[in-house]
């Protein structure tokens, strides 16, 4: 199971959102290659990283701090905004080694598909984020009448291999990851599903390592707080 450190970008600087509301934003950096440093010094291998104003629809910069992270040699798994094939192109020229494509899995499902088939299964990664059982779009700002395992099996049928699991409730509050609800979704999905949003102890990744069905944990307020030490999370994980 890999473990994902949070970088969220909003106007070039490193921030956290609770449950995704851009008006409870917590600023933790205004260095993000610094950021990625210091996790790449503490273990990981891959990062995620969110482009938050590409998710609202905003004007941003943040494309070039993918690219100069990208050249530390981290694995960057990018999101937010990526809406055309041609923002999928972007990214992935720039150095990302996986899109997470969200709002245009519901949709514009067909160009998930090109996607996959130009770029393969294992550079396309589907959001399925949630609030309340049903899968939540354009930063998580709307709601579909799809749920994650709908949108999920969908996804599968079109050849998508990984998926992103968010419960928006728990973002970014440290109230525990939804252990349960990702696990279900994997079995129901096939799908290699990445938890998100809440993760807080190191149980919560045991557990989900030990399920045998979860890709990988994305790990942001638990690390930027230091109520978790990503050397601990990965050797949790690794011990599971």
């Amino acid at each position: 199971m890999i473990i994902y450190p949070a970088v969220d970008l909003r106007g070039g600087k490193v921030v956290r959102l609770q449950e995704g509301d851009p008006s409870r934003q917590t600023t933790f950096s205004d260095n993000p290659l610094q950021i990625a440093r210091t996790w790449q010094a503490s273990g990981a291998v891959w990062l995620h990283m969110v482009n938050l104003d590409g998710a609202f629809g905003e004007r941003n910069a943040n494309l070039t701090v993918l690219e100069n992270v990208a050249k530390l040699g981290l694995n960057v798994q990018f999101g937010g905004g990526l809406r055309t094939l041609d923002d999928i192109t972007q990214a992935l020229a720039l150095g990302a080694r996986r899109v997470v494509l969200g709002t245009v899995a519901l949709q514009n499902p067909d160009l998930v598909t090109e996607a996959v088939v130009r770029f393969g299964a294992d550079a396309v990664c589907v959001a399925l984020d949630s609030r309340n059982g049903k899968v939540a779009t354009h930063g998580w700002q709307t709601l579909s009448d799809l749920t994650p395992v709908e949108l999920g099996q969908a996804m599968a049928a079109r050849g998508v291999r990984h998926a992103l699991y968010t419960d928006i409730s728990r973002d970014g509050a440290l109230s525990g990851v939804n252990v349960a609800a990702t696990i279900a979704l994997a079995q129901a999905t096939g799908l290699a599903v990445i938890a998100s949003g809440g993760v807080s102890q190191l149980d919560e990744l045991r557990a989900l390592a030990a399920s045998g069905v979860v890709a990988g944990a994305v790990i942001g307020m638990a690390l930027y707080t230091e109520q978790l030490r990503l050397a601990d999370a990965l050797a949790a994980v690794k011990e599971a």
